[in-house]
């Protein structure tokens, strides 16, 4: 465990502790903090007391878009659905950029202690039957946060409900051209296949928009204690949330351990059709064209994987396992093509 830090990188704790005497509680002893991830993705601190302990998230250093990382969207939803079956942290405080402790945009939460379980490796000393709980239960409340009125709970203007597929089919089309370092038919075949195959809308409820295990933490009797990470949060098709975590299941049986989460390598975690079935009793749902969903979510995990292909070409990125990600694309962008063919 990292040792708590006098002031980590983008965390001024002079400057922060005159801020948390007065605006969250007085400071008992000396405030503490230790960066838990960083990199380009916000930054996560635990801060700490003699007497408690909180989380504090901020932009990434240096970052251009704010809209990128909008700490207002997170602090929202997880404030909206406090009160509901959907387990989230308790928020204290929302900082705007201006006049802020820290030069940016900032909140606070409850540290809430659990597990993100992000490898197999990490699952398989539970055992198969602790794992499959873990699984259900990870879908299970999925189906409790889609069930959730987005009205009911002051979310009405979270996003733009109407015209969410179209919208996202035209966004990672535009995303996979700027990411292809190469002819991918497979891509434009599959890009006109979404688009001729969009399902109408429904009605729209609260959507995470990264949903998986290992945004999830969970206690030591195995329950999840809080649902993490709501920057890509909207309003929109429950079911693109489902399809997204099948696809990243199906990553993680091709790419393996080094690149992405493998959690559906374990023992016990579910198959997708015991996992689709589950989300279809639990919900209530038509999934009747889960086929487009599927073929959407393979579509914009190949547009993310294909960028990240073109860096490693140009010697951008390094390390284990880039080598085989454009054998990933080619294999989502046809797993995405199967999946469209489903849809009636």
């Amino acid at each position: 465990m990292t040792e708590p830090e006098t002031s980590p990188p983008g965390l001024d704790l002079d400057q922060l502790t005159r801020w948390w005497s007065s605006s969250i509680q007085p400071v008992a002893g000396e405030l503490r903090a230790r960066l838990l991830t960083g990199g380009k993705s916000n930054l996560t601190y635990e801060v700490s007391d003699d007497s408690a302990a909180w989380v504090v998230r901020r932009p990434p250093l240096g970052h251009v878009l704010a809209t990128a990382h909008d700490m207002k969207r997170e602090y929202t939803v997880m404030t909206a659905l406090r009160k509901t079956p959907v387990p989230v942290p308790a928020t204290f405080a929302l900082v705007g950029e201006e006049g802020s402790p820290l030069g940016a945009q900032f909140y606070v939460m409850e540290k809430v202690n659990g597990t993100p379980y992000r490898f197999a490796t990490e699952l398989e000393p539970l055992g198969a039957g602790r794992t499959r709980a873990i699984a259900l239960r990870l879908i299970d409340t999925l189906a409790a946060l889609h069930s959730v009125d987005p009205v009911a709970v002051g979310l009405g203007e979270f996003g733009r409900a109407q015209g969410y597929l179209p919208r996202q089919v035209a966004r990672w089309a535009k995303q996979m051209a700027a990411s292809k370092s190469r002819d991918l038919l497979a891509a434009d075949e599959l890009h006109a296949k979404l688009a001729a195959a969009i399902p109408p809308d429904q009605p729209a409820t609260i959507v995470h928009g990264d949903y998986r295990l290992d945004n999830v933490l969970f206690d030591a009797g195995d329950q999840p204690a809080a649902v993490l990470d709501w920057e890509m949060a909207t309003l929109g098709d429950p079911l693109a949330d489902l399809a997204l975590m099948l696809l990243y299941g199906r990553l993680g049986l091709m790419a393996g351990q080094q690149m992405v989460s493998d959690v559906s390598r374990a023992p016990g975690y579910p198959g997708e059709a015991e996992i689709i079935q589950r989300y279809a009793t639990e919900s209530g749902r038509d999934i009747s064209k889960l086929g487009f969903y599927l073929g959407l979510s393979a579509y914009k995990l190949a547009a993310i994987l294909e960028g990240i292909h073109y860096r490693y070409i140009q010697g951008q990125t390094v390390g284990p396992g880039f080598d085989g990600i454009g054998d990933t694309v080619h294999a989502l962008l046809k797993a995405g093509l199967a999946a469209i063919e489903e849809v009636d």
